[in-house]
């Protein structure tokens, strides 16, 4: 997952935690949150966890952050799937 995790844009990034999502991924809407070398998927809509895991306190962190977000989130995943450009989601503060 290392491999594909690179080739998709980040969007975020806070205390360790980095935020992808990729232009051509599957539905449903989600993205990926990878932290010390371990990743999850997270579907946009629901928060539910699609495939992953990574430490419970960063993922504590992940959700709080999606939650705050998820419009801009699915956004993202809209402006990705026309093929324009994803524009940086604000870091968790």
């Amino acid at each position: 997952m290392r491999l594909h995790a690179a080739r998709m844009p980040e969007v975020s990034r806070f205390f360790g935690i980095v935020i992808r999502l990729h232009s051509a991924d599957h539905s449903p809407p989600h993205f990926h949150a990878t932290y010390q070398g371990r990743t999850v998927a997270v579907e946009i809509r629901t928060l539910g966890i699609l495939e992953g895991d990574i430490a419970t306190r960063a993922l504590g962190l992940v959700m709080e952050w999606a939650a705050e977000h998820r419009d801009e989130l699915a956004e993202d995943w809209r402006r990705a799937l026309s093929g324009e450009p994803m524009v940086r989601i604000a870091p968790l503060a």
